[in-house]
């Protein structure tokens, strides 16, 4: 098997993995998955909705920024689909999307952590 510049060393194990690989679609999918967890702002709102679902005033003042910074970046999260809004009221609280996101927030932190 011939790549654009290369043989490979071990034909039977990139014979096993080839189709393990998922398409390049859902790769690329998982790379911007990736590219939003990547923000520091965006970390801390998921690590601040992980412990409760909050509102943007709350997240503002929790994390000393302005609403309008706080808004952004929760749309941002929402578009990914890792924080979901329920209004309560005048008031829209924002909370982590599913189980999921709290499991790779988690498993994360005990990687950086070892």
């Amino acid at each position: 098997m011939r790549g654009s510049d290369c043989e490979a060393t071990n034909i039977d194990i990139v014979n096993n993995v080839k189709p393990k690989m998922p398409e390049m679609r859902t790769l690329y999918e998982l790379s911007d998955f990736f590219k939003v967890m990547g923000d520091g702002t965006r970390i801390q709102l998921l690590w601040a909705l992980e412990q409760s679902e909050m509102c943007v005033g709350d997240l503002a003042v929790l994390l000393n920024m302005t609403k309008s910074a706080v808004s952004h970046q929760l749309k941002v999260l929402r578009t990914a689909k890792l924080v979901k809004a329920l209004k309560k009221g005048k008031n829209v609280y924002y909370s982590l999307d599913d189980n999921h996101v709290k499991t790779i927030l988690e498993k994360a932190l005990e990687h950086v952590c070892e």
